[in-house]
C-alpha cells in the first residue's frame, strides 16, 4: 500500500518514507508507529493501543515512546509545537490529522527486485540476512528480527550504499543458504549475517561481513552482554554494528576503487574519505581534497562530494596552518549549502554545516544542526561528539565529557575516536583540568598518532602540570606533522566572543609557550 500525505508517501510493502524522490532513514520502529497512526487516522489511538500495534504489547517506557513519536515527527517534517500532522490529545492518545491518500502497487511491479547491468554487482551494495535466534525461545525471535530491520536501516544511510529491502531479505529467514548464491541472486557485493543467543541473564551475539563474490570473511566480531532491558539493548547493539560496519565498507570499497583503471565519481569520493579518515595531516588533507575535486569533475552534482570537500576546507581552518581560515569556512559553508539545497535531509551536510559554524562563532547554530542531525539519524556518534565540542565554545566546556561518552557507547570503536578523545582533553584544558587533559589528550594520539592539534594539546596540558622534557616532545611531534601551526594562528582562528572560552584560550597559550610552541 501507498500512503501519500503532504509532499511524503509511506510505501508499506518497500517499507520506505519517501519526500518527493529522496528516500527518508528512519528507524523500523519509527516506520511502523507511522504505519499504524495512518492506518488509524479516523481515531485517537491511546498510548496502550500504540504499544501493542507496534511493540506487539511489550513494555515500553514513557520515554522511549516519546522518542519515537519525535523521530516520526521529525521524519516528515513536524515537530511538537506545530503537529501539522501527528496531534497529541493529552491524557487520550495520538492521531494522524494530516490528509492521505490511499494507493496500491500495480501488479506487474516487482518489489525488492534489483537492476543488473551486465554482470556488474553495485558498489556498496549489502544485505543483511535475519539473524539467527539460537536461543531454543521462539518469543525472542521479536528482538532477533528488530535487530536485522534496525541494521538495515541504519546501514542504508551510508553515502552511496545500496541497501537490499527487508522483506527480500527475510525471504531467507529459516533457510540454509551459500552466501555466495545469495550475492548473486540479489546481486549485492556483501552479506552481513548473524546470531543472537540469550542464556540466563546474558545475550551472545556473533556477526559476520562477507564478500559475496568469494565467500570471504571480510571481519567478524563476537560479543557479550548482560540482559538488563532488552529495548535498550537493541538500540545499543544496532548503533555499534552500524557505525563499525559502516567505517568498514568505506575502506573496503575504497580498496576496491584503487584497483580500477578508469574510475568513477563515487570510487574517487570512497578514496577521498578514506583518506580524511586517516587523520588531519596536510598531507591527508591534500589528498582527500583531489579525490573529492576529481569526484565532482566526473560528476558536478554529486553531494557527497560537495559534503567532503566542504569538510576538507574545514579541516584545513580548523587545523590552524595558513592564514586564510575565514575563506576556507566560507568555501565550505557556500559548498555545504549547495549541498542541501539539493538534498535538504542529507545528516551528512548538516553535520558539516555545523562544523563551520563552530569555527565561525556561531556555535549555538551549530548545536541546532547536531541535534537535527541526531533527530535524522539517532544513531549517528560523530554528530554526539560534534555537540560536545561546541559546547567548548559556548563556554559550557563542562558539559563536553557527557556527549563524548555517548558517542563512545554508540561507537566505542569508531575510527574518529582521536578526534573525539581530543575533544575532551581541550576541555578539560580549558577548564584548569590538566591530569584529566593530559589523560584524555593521551588517549588520543594513541588512537591516532597523525592528529597534530591533539599533540600540541598534549604538549600545553604536560606544560601546565610543569613536565617539560615531555610537553617539548609534544609540541615537536606536533609541529613535525603541522609545520605552519602557531600560537597567533591559533588565536587568529578562535572567532568566539564567549568570555569563559576566550579565559580558557589564555591557559591554552600559557601551556604552548612552556613546552615551547612558537608565537608566529
Amino acid at each position: 500500500m501507498l500512503y501519500s500525505f503532504s509532499d511524503f508517501t509511506l510505501d508499506t510493502e518497500r517499507r520506505e518514507l519517501r519526500q518527493g524522490a529522496e528516500t527518508i532513514s528512519v528507524a523500523p520502529q519509527v516506520f511502523d508507529l507511522l504505519n499504524y497512526l495512518i492506518r488509524n487516522r479516523e481515531r485517537v489511538v491511546s498510548k496502550d493501543e500504540l504499544i501493542a500495534g507496534v511493540w506487539n504489547g511489550r513494555i515500553v517506557s514513557d520515554a522511549a515512546l516519546t522518542t519515537r513519536i519525535n523521530g516520526a515527527r521529525s521524519a516528515i517534517g513536524d515537530t511538537g509545537e506545530k503537529q501539522d500532522l501527528i496531534k497529541t490529545l493529552p491524557r487520550k492518545g495520538f492521531r494522524f490529522v494530516g490528509a492521505v491518500q490511499e494507493a496500491r502497487r500495480p501488479a506487474n511491479e516487482t518489489v525488492g527486485a534489483v537492476e543488473r547491468t551486465g554482470d556488474t554487482t553495485p558498489r556498496l551494495s549489502i544485505v543483511v540476512l535475519p539473524f539467527a535466534n539460537l536461543s531454543g525461545d521462539r518469543e525472542q525471535d521479536y528482538f532477533v528480527d528488530g535487530v536485522t530491520e534496525s541494521l538495515t536501516t541504519d546501514l542504508s544511510r551510508i553515502s552511496g550504499s545500496f541497501v537490499i529491502a527487508r522483506n527480500s531479505a527475510f525471504s531467507y529467514k529459516g533457510r540454509a543458504i551459500d552466501v555466495r548464491q545469495v550475492g548473486r541472486e540479489l546481486n549485492v557485493r556483501y552479506v552481513v549475517e548473524g546470531s543472537v543467543q540469550r542464556s540466563g541473564k546474558r545475550l551472545r551475539m556473533n556477526v559476520q561481513l562477507i564478500d559475496a563474490n568469494s565467500g570471504q570473511h571480510l571481519w567478524a566480531e563476537r560479543f557479550e552482554k548482560p540482559v538488563v532491558d532488552l529495548f535498550d539493548m537493541h538500540d545499543e547493539i544496532v548503533s555499534r554494528l552500524a557505525n563499525t560496519l559502516g567505517a568498514l565498507l568505506i575502506e573496503v570499497e575504497a580498496r576496491r576503487a584503487e584497483r580500477k583503471l578508469d574510475p568513477d565519481a563515487m570510487d574517487l569520493y570512497f578514496q577521498g574519505r578514506a583518506w580524511l579518515r586517516k587523520g588531519s595531516t596536510p598531507e591527508y588533507i591534500t589528498q582527500a581534497r583531489s579525490f573529492f575535486e576529481r569526484s565532482l569533475k566526473c560528476d558536478p552534482a554529486n553531494v557527497e562530494a560537495m559534503i567532503g570537500l566542504a569538510n576538507v576546507d574545514t579541516s584545513v581552518g580548523a587545523t590552524f596552518t595558513t592564514d586564510d581560515g575565514p575563506a576556507r569556512f566560507a568555501a565550505a559553508e557556500a559548498m555545504v549549502n549547495k549541498a542541501l539545497s539539493m538534498r535538504p535531509n542529507h545528516a551528512s551536510a548538516h553535520l558539516a554545516r555545523g562544523r563551520v559554524q563552530i569555527f565561525t562563532n556561531r556555535p549555538a547554530q551549530a548545536i541546532r544542526e547536531f541535534e537535527h542531525t541526531i533527530a535524522l539519524d539517532p544513531n549517528r556518534a560523530n554528530a554526539h561528539a560534534a555537540l560536545g565540542f561546541a559546547k567548548i565554545y559556548l563556554g559550557l566546556a563542562e558539559e563536553t565529557e557527557g556527549h563524548i561518552l555517548e558517542a563512545l557507547r554508540l561507537s566505542p570503536r569508531d575510527t574518529e575516536v582521536y578526534q573525539w578523545a581530543s575533544f575532551v582533553g581541550v576541555a578539560k584544558l580549558l577548564l584548569g583540568s590538566d591530569v584529566e587533559a593530559v589523560s584524555w589528550l593521551r588517549r588520543s594520539t594513541e588512537a591516532n598518532p597523525n592528529f597534530p592539534i591533539a599533540h600540541l594539546a598534549l604538549a600545553a596540558a604536560l606544560g601546565l602540570t610543569g613536565a617539560l622534557d615531555e610537553a617539548r616532545t609534544a609540541a615537536r611531534t606536533g609541529l613535525a606533522l603541522n609545520s605552519g601551526f602557531t600560537i597567533r594562528r591559533f588565536l587568529t582562528a578562535q572567532q568566539s566572543d564567549n568570555p569563559t572560552f576566550l579565559a580558557g584560550l589564555e591557559r591554552a597559550c600559557e601551556g604552548f609557550r612552556l613546552a615551547g610552541v612558537p608565537e608566529g
